[in-house]
């Protein structure tokens, strides 16, 4: 802080727009400010070392690649995310038109009907059996098609 005088990092405008964003991230523009305002600044009797810049420099390099490899990690978490719902949601539409049983959401008694049709409600597979909005969890089991055994 002594070599630069009392400038502040905020001082420097590194803040970057990104994705309609402002970020308060020191870029590589504010980097070099700071780096030549240190040189601008040093003690002429006691310069800053050449290594002590190369580590600065490396430690803002290893920074950045952590900061793409975050943003990386975040874009597969919810590539990942997407593909749990849709698998849920193929997976769950198989059961569309077979007789199932299942706990009622409000009554909890084991009750049994016919599945038509399947959505994504707050992340989970929500079936609709004989007008009852049921979470696919409450599915004990899947009995067949209706009829089974009797008309075919």
């Amino acid at each position: 802080m002594d070599a630069l005088n009392g400038l502040y990092v905020g001082d420097l405008g590194g803040g970057t727009q990104t994705a309609g964003r402002t970020t308060s991230d020191l870029g590589k523009d504010a980097f070099l400010k700071l780096l030549v305002t240190q040189l601008q600044n040093q003690d002429p009797i006691n310069p800053t070392s050449n290594e002590q810049f190369v580590a600065q420099l490396a430690q803002f390099s290893t920074l950045e690649e952590t900061q793409a490899v975050n943003e990386n990690l975040v874009a597969l978490a919810l590539l990942q995310q997407g593909n749990a719902l849709m698998d849920q949601l193929t997976n769950s539409s198989a059961l569309i038109g077979k007789g199932v049983r299942y706990t009622h959401p409000t009554t909890l008694e084991s009750v049994q009907g016919v599945v038509d049709s399947v959505k994504i409600e707050d992340g989970a597979a929500v079936l609709r059996i004989d007008g009852l909005d049921v979470p696919l969890t409450s599915v004990t089991e899947v009995t067949g098609a209706p009829g089974d055994g009797s008309d075919d």
